[in-house]
C-alpha cells in the first residue's frame, strides 16, 4: 500500500507539470512510471462511435453524449482508485461550482472508466456522491459516468493523449492528473492540470471551448486579456490583451466626447 501511495503522489506532481522538455526521460522512471503520459492533442476528435455503459447498465455512444450542443468537461479515471481520482473529481465538482455556469444548461460533464474491469453500479455510486454535491441529484444526464470495453476505452484515452500504466505488482493503475474541456463536437479544447480547478480557469476554457456561446459578453471581453499558458498551467493576464482592450475604450471615451461636443453644438446652432 505504501509503495501505492507514493506512486500515486508522484504521478500528482507529474499531472501538475505536464508535457515538457523538462520531463525527466522515460528510463529514469521508476517502471510503474513508464509510459505514463499526457500528450496534448489540441483540436483532436474523441471518437463518437466508441460505446460504454452508463451508471444505469444502458449502452451509451460516447457522440450521442458529446453532440447536445454544449461544451463538455471529461475527467478519465477509474472509479476504485484509492486517492488521485477521487481528488480529481473533487477538484472537478469545486471548480464547475465555483464558475457560476449552470452544469446541465451551459456545459455537461462526463467521467469515463479507464478500467475495464469496473461495472455501472461502481459508476452509480459515484455519480449519486458527486451530483449530490452539485444539488442535481435529478440531472443524471447533467453528468454521465461511464465503463466500457478495453478496445473502446483505448479509443477514447488515445485519442485525448491520455497514456495510462497497469501496475501489477499493486493491481492498480498509474496515471496523470487532468480533465480536459472539449468543444461542443467533441474536440479536445483545453488540459487544465491538477487536482485543483480554478472556477475562473474552468469558465474561461469552456467559454473559450464553446467560442463564446455560454458566459456573458463580460467573459469574452476577459479572454481577450487573459490566455492560456501552458508553462503556468493556468489563464494568465496577456499584456498585448490589455492594451487592445484600453485601446478600445480610449476609442469609446473619444467617441462619447465627440458625439457630447457635436449634439451641443447643435443644439446651440438651432438656439
Amino acid at each position: 500500500m505504501k509503495r501505492a501511495l507514493a506512486a500515486l503522489a508522484a504521478l500528482a506532481l507529474v499531472g501538475e507539470a505536464g508535457p515538457g522538455p523538462a520531463r525527466a526521460e522515460e528510463s529514469d522512471q521508476p517502471p510503474a512510471l513508464q509510459g505514463v503520459d499526457i500528450e496534448e492533442k489540441l483540436g483532436t476528435q474523441i471518437p463518437p462511435q466508441a460505446v460504454f455503459l452508463d451508471q444505469d447498465g444502458r449502452p451509451v455512444r460516447i457522440g450521442d453524449v458529446l453532440g447536445k450542443g454544449q461544451p463538455v468537461v471529461l475527467a478519465l479515471v477509474y472509479y476504485e482508485c484509492p486517492m488521485l481520482c477521487g481528488l480529481i473529481l473533487g477538484g472537478m465538482a469545486r471548480g464547475m461550482k465555483e464558475t457560476g455556469l449552470e452544469l446541465g444548461r451551459d456545459y455537461r460533464a462526463l467521467s469515463v472508466s479507464f478500467d475495464p474491469r469496473e461495472k455501472p453500479g461502481q459508476a452509480l455510486v459515484r455519480q449519486k456522491f458527486y451530483l449530490q454535491s452539485l444539488d442535481k441529484t435529478g440531472d443524471k444526464g447533467a453528468w454521465p459516468f461511464l465503463v466500457g470495453l478495453e478496445k473502446d476505452i483505448r479509443a477514447v484515452t488515445e485519442a485525448a493523449g491520455f497514456h495510462y500504466r497497469f501496475d501489477e505488482a499493486t493491481k492498480q493503475y498509474a496515471h496523470g492528473a487532468a480533465i480536459l474541456v472539449l468543444t461542443p463536437e467533441g474536440k479536445v479544447s483545453r488540459y487544465l492540470y491538477g487536482v485543483e480547478f480554478p472556477g475562473r480557469d474552468l469558465r474561461l476554457a469552456l467559454v473559450e471551448a464553446a467560442q463564446g456561446k455560454v458566459g456573458t459578453s463580460f467573459d469574452r471581453f476577459l479572454l481577450t486579456c487573459y490566455r492560456y499558458d501552458p508553462v503556468a498551467r493556468k489563464y494568465v493576464p496577456y499584456a498585448m490583451g490589455f492594451v487592445r482592450a484600453g485601446a478600445i475604450l480610449v476609442l469609446f471615451g473619444l467617441a462619447g466626447t465627440l458625439l457630447f461636443y457635436w449634439r451641443r453644438e447643435v443644439k446651440g446652432a438651432k438656439r
